[in-house]
This record gives structure tokens, C-alpha cells and sequence, in this order.
């Protein structure tokens, strides 16, 4: 009896060590998770990019000093199934946070700031719309301000701020008044001009405003970003030839509402947009163009061409004379 005895009693030390192991584990778990308010020492600003993974979240929470226990915090998002919820943005932590406050600060989303993309064409009435979906704003807050604030750019104060809020991904600030979250994006704007634009726009016989207006067309009519140049030096072309533009796109910015096909009546809109009645640059951009776009504007391609039609995935055929442009406009669009 005595080897079953010893086996007994061996299960049961067994037994009472894993108990203790797991009481022990609980209890560190716990003053990990909840107890533990050694980080951050200091109130702290952290930024959690996009696209970032829990792993990712929590090494820099980590190197950031914020999070005292990594591997608690894990097993504390795992078993709340929390792991794909985490949001991106910037957060700040007060002082002596514990992991479960951390942990549930950033999966509420009550971030300080948070992502938001502006596509390239967007007018300044959609950027108020996205700030709006966001909730950072109300939209026609942002588009009265936008219509009647002027930006000196070259020395010219523009009409509005219309074709100088950057497209771009931003951190914009909750809560931001409108002032605070255009003066972001053209700060960006005045960052991505090229170097000398002043000078260079003299060159092409403009000021820096109207080529970002000439961009702006660019950006609402090319789709390959090889064309951008090629159809600036287009539009140089038919300035100096005294020809009006006839750029679709121009017509369209007279709408509020997005048309996908311009008409022959809209054509005939009585507007100094209308860029078929009217020859020159609309008096303002008619969006926010990127990068590409005023790079374009600012170095055209130098060609005899004056007209381009839309030819399909993307791309366009450019002709030097009024009869090649007939044909390509047979050959592409009937």
C-alpha cells in the first residue's frame, strides 16, 4: 500500500503546487493589470500610426515608458478580445495609468487626435463634409471659412483658401475650430511647393496663385500621373495662344453636386468658371491638388500640343491640330 500512498501523496503536492502557481499568477495578473500605476511617470503623448498591430502598439507603449507590464497587457487584450479593436491616433496618458485604463482609453477611441485623408481634388466643401463624418467639426462652419479667409501666397492674397488646403493624411485635433485645422493643411501646402516657385512661376508668364489654379485643373482632368506634365504644357499652349481652356471640370465646380457627364446646356452656363465661354484661368482652383499636380504646373511638358480627349484606363490622346482632335474624339468616344 505504501507505493499507492506515495503516488497519492505526490498527486496531491502536484495538485497544491499548480494551485499555488495559478493563485500566484492570478494575483500578479491582477496587480499587473489593475494595481500596478508606476507609468507613466509623467503625462505622456502617444501617437499610434495607422495600420498598427496590438505587437506593434504595445512595444511602443513600452519604449514610450507608458506600459509597465507588455506581456499582461497582451493576455489583458486577448481575453477581452480586444486585439483588432485598438484605435489609431494620438492619445494622451495621464500620469500613473494601470494596464486595464490604458488598454480601455485606447479601444473607446477617445483620442486627442485622429487620421483623416483628404484625397487629391478634393474642394474645401468636401474636406468640411469628411471633418464632419469624422464628427471634428461641423462642414459649413469649415466652408464659410474657407470661402472667406484669404492666404498670402507670393505676395497675392487669394480669393479664398480653395486650392491651398494640401491633400494629405493628417492628424487632425479633436475639437479643432476650423481656423486651426486649415491652418494644417496649408502650412502643408507652403511645405510642398517646389523651391523657387516664385521665380518659376514668373517664367511661365504667371504668378504662384494662378498656377496653382492651372494645377487644379490638372488634378480634376488627369488620371496618370506621366500625363500631369504633358497636359500643363497643354493648357500653357492655349493661354498663350489665346484659346479658352474648355476644361470640363471647370463647369463642373459650378455645381454643388458631383455630374459625371457635362451637357451641351452646361456648356452654355453664363459663369466666369465656364471655361469655354471665357478664355484664361477661372478666377480661383476649382480643387486641392497634390503633389504631382502643381509639380506638373510648375515644370509643363514643352509641346505643340492643344487639345487631349479622354481615351479609356486612365489615359488620354493628345493632338497638335483640330483635325487630329476630331479623329481621336471618333475614335475614342463614339
Amino acid at each position: 500500500m505504501k507505493p499507492v500512498r506515495a503516488l497519492v501523496n505526490t498527486a496531491i503536492a502536484i495538485i497544491v503546487a499548480a494551485g499555488v502557481i495559478v493563485a500566484a499568477a492570478g494575483l500578479w495578473f491582477r496587480d499587473a493589470v489593475y494595481g500596478d500605476r508606476s507609468q507613466p511617470a509623467a503625462a505622456t503623448t502617444f501617437i499610434v500610426p495607422r495600420g498598427s498591430t496590438l505587437g506593434d502598439v504595445v512595444s511602443g507603449l513600452a519604449g514610450a515608458g507608458i506600459l509597465a507590464h507588455p506581456v499582461a497587457f497582451r493576455i489583458l487584450a486577448r481575453l477581452r478580445n480586444d486585439e483588432g479593436d485598438v484605435q489609431s491616433g494620438q492619445f494622451r496618458f495621464p500620469a500613473h495609468q494601470t494596464s486595464d485604463e490604458i488598454l480601455r482609453r485606447l479601444v473607446s477611441g477617445t483620442a486627442d487626435a485622429v487620421w483623416v485623408t483628404f484625397p487629391e481634388g478634393f474642394t474645401a466643401r468636401q474636406i468640411g463634409t469628411r471633418l464632419a463624418a469624422r464628427s471634428l467639426g461641423d462642414a459649413a462652419a469649415f466652408d464659410r471659412y474657407a470661402a472667406r479667409t484669404r492666404l498670402n501666397v507670393d505676395g497675392t492674397l487669394t480669393p479664398s483658401l480653395e486650392g491651398y488646403l494640401f491633400p494629405s493624411t493628417y492628424l487632425v485635433p479633436v475639437g479643432a475650430a476650423p481656423d486651426r485645422i486649415a491652418r494644417i493643411l496649408t502650412d502643408q501646402f507652403f511645405h510642398e511647393l517646389p523651391a523657387n516657385a516664385a521665380s518659376k512661376a514668373r517664367a511661365l508668364g504667371l504668378d504662384v496663385p494662378q498656377v496653382i489654379t492651372l494645377a487644379s485643373l490638372i488634378e480634376r482632368e488627369a488620371q496618370a500621373d506621366d500625363e500631369r506634365p504633358l497636359m500643363a504644357g497643354v493648357y500653357y499652349n492655349r493661354l498663350r495662344a489665346g484659346m479658352p481652356l474648355e476644361v470640363d471640370a471647370t463647369i463642373e465646380y459650378v455645381f454643388p453636386e458631383h455630374h459625371t457627364v457635362i451637357t451641351r446646356r452646361d456648356l452654355e452656363i453664363d459663369s466666369p468658371y465656364n471655361t469655354y465661354r471665357h478664355t484664361g484661368l477661372p478666377p480661383t482652383p476649382i480643387a486641392n491638388p497634390g503633389k504631382a499636380s502643381i509639380d506638373a504646373a510648375f515644370a509643363p511638358v514643352h509641346s505643340q500640343y492643344l487639345f487631349y480627349v479622354y481615351k479609356g484606363n486612365g489615359h488620354h490622346a493628345f493632338a497638335k491640330t483640330l483635325e487630329e482632335h476630331n479623329a481621336n474624339v471618333e475614335r475614342y468616344l463614339h
